[in-house]
Order: structure tokens, then sequence, then C-alpha cells
């Protein structure tokens, strides 16, 4: 039974302090055993990434089957249902147009001084995508993570993926099909992560690394970092729903099962201001949990993570949602504006009784690769801009560099930096450049 906390009880503060701070993963202790993975690709490269592939991942792969040839991939469309790929069609075709929205301008202007100033976006040149493989396998944060790389004008994207058994989720490849990514290897783990990052005979090495994994990968993505770029290391799936006690309980119960079933230390929050709406979507999912494949995972989340949460009035949800910086996050209210401008952080929100979190997490068109963990209160989710550079301009004349050059001469001077100071003045003395 997920934890009843009541925002007017004398104890709420400790109690609320508790539920943020609760340990809700078990750290594993990887990072010693990443490095090692990690320098024995260094040092070895394909030999290390085929060596450890078969061995964790149970197939008999060779150097030259590392990478899938195209016709495999176009091949998967077959093995695919027709409504899956209908589907797929209608989420690519949504996430690239909203993504397209996002591409910012450069700008080049010239102020008062004369100086011309500005700055310009350009792609990186290449990115490594992550897919998980067996269970975990989602072809939709395939595209997800793809297409905002795409619509950013990224060169090269590059696909990793473990193919447990030999396989590899027919689905998940015809969404890198429509995401123009060509270039796919069967190999996953932190063996992946290396060679992404430094490269082997058969990968060559790419600028960041994007995309969810299991410890071992996100170990390796915080190892690699700076040597590559990375988008972040998630932590397990959060929703906070904000409900009056106008909504259908067994709705707003689906909703907070959907990030449960994602994983025993997923958690799901309930904001109320309505004492018998509270128990009746508790009762609701219990009877829910019964029907679900993943009622072990889902129960398990919602004994050890959830929490149901009285408060006197529906704007007093405002600080609390704040403080828990939600991944997601829903308001089922009559006026859901209203909370939204009170609200600062959060990774994600949906907006009234219609709009389920898991619209997100397929269709809709906005990003599903969101902060977790409290981070929304300093990250954002993934976009166009994860995969563009911003690179600044300046330009001075004669006239520009003697109305500001002097103040600049006095400021490199205070901090001891004669030779800044001397470029600056060497312009002022001679006009023409000689």
């Amino acid at each position: 039974m997920a934890r009843r906390l009541d925002a007017r009880a004398p104890g709420f503060a400790a109690q609320f302090d508790a539920l943020l701070n609760a340990k809700r993963e078990e750290e594993e202790d990887v990072a010693q055993v990443v490095r090692g993975i990690i320098a024995d690709v260094r040092a070895r490269g394909d030999a290390a990434l085929v060596e450890l592939t078969n061995r964790f991942d149970k197939t008999s792969l060779t150097a030259a089957a590392l990478r899938l040839p195209q016709s495999e991939i176009d091949a998967a469309e077959a093995q695919c249902g027709k409504g899956a790929l209908a589907a797929l069609d209608v989420a690519a075709k949504r996430i690239e147009s909203y993504h397209t929205r996002q591409m910012p301008e450069d700008a080049w202007f010239t102020d008062d001084a004369g100086a011309k100033l500005g700055w310009r976006w350009t792609p990186l040149d290449s990115v490594g995508l992550y897919v998980p493989g067996g269970t975990a396998a989602y072809p939709s944060s395939v595209l997800m993570n793809a297409m905002p790389a795409r619509v950013a004008g990224v060169g090269r994207v590059v696909m990793v993926t473990p193919a447990s058994g030999g396989q590899i989720n027919p689905l998940v490849l015809a969404a890198a099909r429509r995401a123009g990514i060509t270039e796919i290897y069967r190999v996953g783990g932190a063996q992946a992560v290396a060679a992404l990052a430094y490269g082997t005979a058969s990968i060559r090495p790419v600028d960041k690394i994007v995309g969810p994994g299991n410890a071992y990968v996100a170990a390796a993505k915080r190892d690699v970092f700076g040597r590559v770029g990375i988008d972040s290391v998630a932590g397990p799936s959060e929703i906070l729903v904000v409900a009056d006690g106008a909504n259908n309980p067994d709705w707003i119960a689906a909703d907070l099962l959907s990030q449960a079933e994602h994983d025993p230390s997923s958690q799901s929050i309930l904001i109320t201001d309505d004492l018998s709406f509270a128990d009746k979507v508790s009762t609701a999912v219990e009877n829910a949990l019964k029907l679900l494949p993943r009622e072990k995972i889902a129960r398990t989340s919602w004994n050890d993570n959830g929490a149901i949460i009285l408060v006197a009035k529906l704007e007093d949800a405002a600080p609390l949602v704040d403080a828990i910086a939600p991944e997601h996050l829903e308001i089922a209210t009559a006026d859901p504006d209203a909370l939204l401008n009170c609200v600062r952080h959060a990774g994600a929100i949906f907006l009234g009784r219609h709009t389920p979190e898991a619209m997100g997490d397929y269709i809709a068109g906005p990003n599903h690769v969101l902060p977790t963990s409290r981070t929304a209160r300093f990250s954002s989710g993934l976009s166009v801009l994860d995969f563009l550079k911003r690179t600044t301009l300046l330009q001075c004349d004669p006239s520009a560099i003697s109305a500001l050059g002097p103040d600049a001469i006095a400021l490199a001077e205070a901090e001891g930096l004669d030779a800044h100071a001397r470029s600056i003045a060497a312009r002022l003395n001679s006009k023409d450049g000689r």
C-alpha cells in the first residue's frame, strides 16, 4: 500500500522530506568493472568488443557481423504488424514536426559602439544512440532520441543495441529506418559505450552518446563524459498527478500505474484535495494491479515508492510539485492553467482530464527523454538543442575597438594579464592594421 501524507498534519514536513529523500534504487558497485571493460576495448578494440558481447549476450558474434547489413534492417519490417508500423509512422511524423519547431535562429547585429556581435548554431558531426535490448526494447525511444538529431542536421547517427540470443526487436529496426539510421551495430553494455567513445576498427567514434541503459551503461556514460558528450544519466521513471475529486478514479489509477509498471524503483504520486477521491483512487489502483501482466513490478513500485498526499486546497500543491520536480506531471483539474502558471519544475506537463502521460510517451510529439530524480530543477528534456552547438561571433572595426579598447585594457591590467592588454593596445595605436 502506498504511503499516505496529509499536508495539514503537524508532522507533514518531516514525512514529505522523507519521501523526497527516500532511496529508490540500489546503487550497484559497477564502476570498477566498467572501467576495466572500457580499458579492454580501448586496448584490444574489436577483439574485446566481440569477446565481451558473446560472453554477456550469449551470442556467437564475429567482428565481420557486428554491423547489421541494410538488407536485415529492411527485412525487419516484414516481421512487424501493419498496425504497429502505421502507428510508428504517425509517431515519427509528429515527433519530427514538433522538434522542427524547436530549431533556433542565428543572430547578427551591430551595437551602439559599432561592434558586430552574434551567434550561430551548428549541428554535431556524429551521435551514438544506445538502445536497450531484451525485454526493455522500446521503438518509441529510438524515435525520441534519433528524430531530434536528424532535425538538427547531425551528419552521422550510429545505433548500438544488444542482440540477446542473436535477436534484435524488429520494430526497433523499423523505427531506426524511419529515423534515417543506417549504421547499426549488434553490441550493447559498457563495451558499446566504450566503442562509441573511443572507436574500434569497425566502429568509428562519435561526439555524443544518448539513450538509456542499465547500471553498467550509465556508469560507462559517466566514465567517458569529457571524451564525448552525453545526454544525462537517467534514474527510474516518475509521475505526479494533481487531481480534483471530479476525475474518474479508474483513469487516475491507470495513469499512476503507467509509470509503476516500468520498474520496481519507479515512483507514482497523487496529490488531491478530496479525501473521498483519494480513497477511491487507492481502491482503483488495487483493482487495476490484479489485471496487469507486470503486476509484480507495478505492485512493488506502488507499495514501496508510491504516495497519496492530501492538501487543503489545490493551490497548495504547487510548492510540493516544485519540491518533487517530477519527470512527468499531470494536472487533471477543472482549470489546469491556473496550477500550470504556479509550477516551475517538471520535466513534462500534461494538462486536463483527457491528457494521460502515456500520450507523451508515444505519439503526441514532445520528447519523452526527460529529467528524473528531481533534476528537473535544473535541466530539461531532450531536444534539438542537445544536438546543436552555439558559437558566438564578434567583429570590431577601428571605431569599435577605439570605443571599447581602453576599458578592456584597464580590466586586463587589473587582472595582471599584460599580453591581453598589449594585444588590444596594438590596434589602438595602429589604425591601418600594420
